[in-house]
Parts: structure tokens; C-alpha cells; sequence
């Protein structure tokens, strides 16, 4: 973990890497919130674990996070600017905004990582790309991956253009999963069961299988065609989903409007 931490914008992504952090052993008094209005979730988070919120003058830290929304830089950036030290890491989580769109904004910023991390980081499960421009030191990047590891698996990316297709597969992926669910619960109350018994029936098998997906090294693929008899029951659903206007389809199309959102918020 970096020497001092500070987290600009604590919604909930920035939020749930908090949580995340402290449950990973962050020292609080390392650690200093920056939010206008915070939540009464976080608010009650750094009272009850010593987490400094929202100092009257705060000192630049060895690292900054940006977690606030990528339509506020604009007016938040001059006293963001502030925040940032000569030796500052600025680590940033704003999906659509560049390393140049940063560093043009806040003049301050060398050293930047461009990250995007998910939900279930708040959890130690999270996915997380992520991009260093060469002014970030061996020791600085050192310090990213401890955070960002911290909540769960980190991808570190050649090329910055690849941080839109992270923000459209894993960044977003989590409302894709529990889109399922809510479908797949939908579909068993169509089929006859009571909302109830689908709902519970639909999350614990989300649940299970991605938990299963995450005990075992085969591959997805792999793990589909072992639950699939041919001519069974299983192989009828997937003859319907598997089809050529089927779900690839779908999650190829869904993956290509968030891709062209987030290039979107770049300008």
C-alpha cells in the first residue's frame, strides 16, 4: 500500500474500492476523502475507521485517486490541481477521459494511471484494467498494483486505447450478470414458479456457477459443454441462445455501445 492515499470522489465505485482497501489492511490514518457531499455511507465508513473526511486543508499525498463522475472534471480540475505534489502518482478511474484529457486539465499531473476497476472490488472480486504512461516510476506502478489488487484481479494494458473495451467488458460486465439474474428469474415465473422460489432459484445460480467458474482452470467453454447432454434439456435452451441473433449477438452489441459511450465522455 502507498505511504498516503487520497480519493478524490467517493461514489460508489470509489466507494467500494475504499471499503476494499481498508479491508485489506490500508491504514486509515494514511488516508484522506475528498467529497463535497458524501454519502451517509461513507460518511459513517471514515468515522468509524478513522478515515480522515474532507480536511480543512488537506497535503498532497503519494497518491490521488479520482473517483468522481467524468462529467465534473471540468469544474472540479483547478482544485484537484492542488492536490497533486511533485512526486504525486495520479491514479484516475474516470472511464472516457484520457491521459492527455487529464494531464491538459490538471498541470500538475505527470505520473498517471488510467485504471477501471468494478463493482465487486468493494468485495476483494473486482476486474480491473489498467494503463501507466512512461513518466509512472517502477516504484509508483509498485504502488497502483497494491491498491488496485487489493480489490481483486488487476490486467495491466500496453496501449491506453484498450481502457474503453476493459470499460465496456468488466467495468459495466457486473450489470450484465445481474441483468441475467433478473431475466432468468423473470423467465421461471413465466414458466409457472412463484417470484419468490425464481428470484432465489435465478441468484443462486448466478452465484454458483461464477463460483465454480472461479475454483476451476477449464476454460468457460468447457465448463458449458460439460453441463450440456446432447439432446437434453440444457442443449434446448442453448440451441435458442446460442443462435445467430442469440446472446453473442447481443453481448457483442452491448459491448460496442458502452465502448462508443466511453470514447463518448472523452470529449
Amino acid at each position: 500500500m502507498p505511504a498516503s492515499l487520497m480519493l478524490a470522489g467517493a461514489g460508489k465505485m470509489g466507494g467500494a474500492m475504499l471499503a476494499g482497501w481498508l479491508d485489506a489492511g490500508l491504514n486509515p490514518r494514511r488516508a484522506t476523502i475528498i467529497d463535497p457531499v458524501p454519502t451517509r455511507e461513507i460518511a459513517d465508513l471514515c468515522a468509524g475507521r478513522g478515515v480522515a473526511l474532507n480536511p480543512p486543508d488537506p497535503e498532497p499525498a503519494a497518491v490521488l485517486v479520482l473517483g468522481i463522475k467524468p462529467q465534473g472534471l471540468d469544474g472540479a480540475a483547478p482544485a484537484l490541481d492542488r492536490l497533486i505534489g511533485r512526486d504525486t502518482l495520479l491514479v484516475s478511474i474516470l472511464a472516457g477521459k484520457t491521459v492527455a484529457d487529464l494531464r491538459g486539465r490538471l498541470p500538475r499531473a505527470r505520473a498517471v494511471v488510467r485504471a477501471m476497476p468494478n463493482l465487486p472490488a468493494s468485495i476483494g472480486r473486482g476486474a480491473t484494467g489498467a494503463y501507466a504512461n512512461p513518466e509512472v516510476a517502477p516504484g509508483q506502478r509498485t504502488a497502483a498494483e497494491a491498491l488496485l489488487a487489493a480489490n481483486g484481479t488487476v490486467a495491466w494494458l500496453a496501449d491506453e486505447t484498450q481502457i474503453d473495451a476493459v470499460t465496456a467488458v468488466s467495468g459495466s460486465g457486473p450489470a450484465y450478470v445481474f441483468l441475467l439474474a433478473e431475466a432468468l428469474a423473470e423467465a421461471g415465473v413465466a414458466a409457472g414458479l412463484a417470484p419468490d422460489v425464481a428470484r432465489d432459484l435465478a441468484r443462486a445460480t448466478v452465484v454458483g456457477a461464477g463460483a465454480l467458474l472461479a475454483a476451476s482452470p477449464a476454460e468457460a467453454a468447457e465448463l458449458r459443454r460439460n453441463v450440456t447432454s446432447p439432446g437434453g434439456t440444457t442443449a434446448a435452451a442453448l440451441d435458442v441462445l446460442m443462435r445467430p441473433d442469440g446472446l453473442g449477438a447481443l453481448m457483442r452489441e452491448a459491448v460496442a455501445a458502452a465502448q462508443r459511450r466511453a470514447g463518448e465522455l472523452s470529449g
